[in-house]
């Protein structure tokens, strides 16, 4: 997102263009919160984390393929971004919700939140400055790898211990 102002402006638009771009991006940040935890709830987090890993794949490869001065396609890959981050935010939080004593739940979600978004996310932005599309493409490879992952942790965790009874 945050390299999307520069990238249009290096193509021509204006600063209403990419407020506008921004703006849509942002709203769909936060307006499909309570979509995605009602996906959350009926589908379940494994099928939600492949329906994230789907929605930014997708917006990786918008953006990425989107010639530089095409408007609507920059609006759609960052739209996309966007409702992949709320899927992606909400899922997780009920992945760690769920998987975590409650005892050590808000100490768990913070440091999980510090973690992503503070640690990897700043070194990320900083690295990732040389090209839009390179961004994109790199993003979309990292959401193809995450839904595999989800998959593989879903069965672990449901996978009967060793030793056990049953």
């Amino acid at each position: 997102m945050t390299m999307t102002p520069i990238h249009m402006h290096a193509n021509g638009f204006g600063a209403a263009a990419s407020g506008l771009v921004i703006a849509v991006h942002t709203g769909s940040m936060y307006l499909p919160s309570p979509l995605a935890g009602r996906l959350v709830d009926r589908f379940g987090a494994t099928a939600m984390s492949v329906a994230t890993a789907g929605t930014l794949l997708a917006a990786g490869v918008v953006a990425a393929l989107a010639p530089g001065h095409s408007f609507p396609l920059i609006t759609l890959a960052l739209v996309l971004l966007g409702l992949g981050w709320s899927f992606g935010l909400v899922t997780g939080t009920a992945i760690v919700t769920n998987s975590t004593p409650l005892a050590t739940r808000a100490k768990t979600q913070g440091l999980v939140a510090v973690a992503i978004a503070g640690a990897f996310g700043g070194l990320a932005s900083g690295i990732l400055v040389a090209s839009y599309p390179i961004l994109a493409v790199l993003s979309g490879i990292l959401a193809s790898v995450a839904a595999p992952a989800a998959i593989v942790a879903a069965r672990k965790s449901s996978a009967p211990a060793l030793g056990s009874a049953g």
